[in-house]
């Protein structure tokens, strides 16, 4: 039986992020791929055009839905809207003992449109950060968690994710990929040791979904037994590869290409 992995994120009518993107993501690395909708989202490669917030009950009816009868054997949270929502996610992980969390702390899409409450985030940082194994924010994600200043360079890094491990999660991955260079390198940080994950800088700019694609690729390793870090490291594989055969859909940023391992026979 393949394992199975729930994802609960907003919807991207785009196709190219969120809950599709997330699917796609768990099919193609053989896992079965369950779905709580957050959101509704009516986008494109252009942007956000608008948002329709799921009530939170609904969400919650969801979770005991899937959960109940079906289960998980990893989770991963994206795009969660509202702190009611959030306190509703945490809540349904605490009662059905989800420890292969995945949270990917959502707060503002590529083209500029809000997809948190600034309101949710305490509720976020308080609630859901200490059951998530790995947390995955970027620089400007972490900078909020934490009230830091911008973060700019590698010792940067280091103090956020140091700062963001005592908010209670086991693990962060600061993904580096907004500091520019030849690069982009993420960091890791488990309480223990910092380690650097470079990856090289595509000129593909078709990147719409890469958050959502890379923690979706790591809840998929984490379900199928890899130890944390090793599933960092294979979803940031697949990710690339992703990136580098990305295709030029629509007028702005198309998505990464999820389907590759198919078409490479893989």
């Amino acid at each position: 039986m393949h394992p199975k992995v729930l994802t609960i994120a907003g919807s991207d009518s785009g196709g190219g992020a969120g809950i599709q993107a997330d699917l796609k993501t768990f099919t193609v690395l053989k896992t079965y791929g369950l779905s709580v909708i957050t959101a509704l989202t009516a986008q494109n490669t252009l942007g956000v055009r608008d948002v329709l917030e799921t009530n939170p009950d609904f969400v919650e009816a969801q979770l005991q839905a899937v959960l109940a009868d079906i289960g998980a054997d990893a989770a991963k949270t994206g795009m969660l809207a509202s702190a009611e929502t959030v306190e509703v996610v945490a809540r349904a992980i605490e009662q059905y003992g989800i420890t292969r969390l995945v949270v990917d702390p959502v707060m503002v899409s590529k083209s500029g449109h809000h997809l948190l409450r600034p309101e949710a985030v305490r509720t976020l940082r308080d609630r859901l950060l200490p059951l998530a194994a790995i947390l995955t924010p970027n620089t400007l994600e972490a900078s909020v968690l934490t009230g830091s200043e911008e973060i700019s360079s590698l010792d940067d890094m280091k103090r956020s994710a140091e700062a963001i491990w005592k908010l209670g999660c086991r693990a962060v991955l600061l993904k580096g990929g907004h500091l520019g260079g030849e690069t982009s390198d993420d960091l890791w940080f488990d309480g223990k040791v910092f380690q650097t994950l470079p990856a090289p800088r595509l000129s593909n700019r078709h990147t719409h979904g890469t958050g959502c694609t890379l923690s979706a690729a790591i809840a998929a390793f984490l379900a199928r037994g890899l130890v944390p870090l090793e599933a960092v490291r294979s979803a940031k594989e697949y990710l690339t590869e992703a990136i580098r055969r990305a295709q030029p859909l629509g007028a702005g940023i198309g998505p990464v290409d999820h389907l590759w391992p198919l078409i490479a026979g893989e």
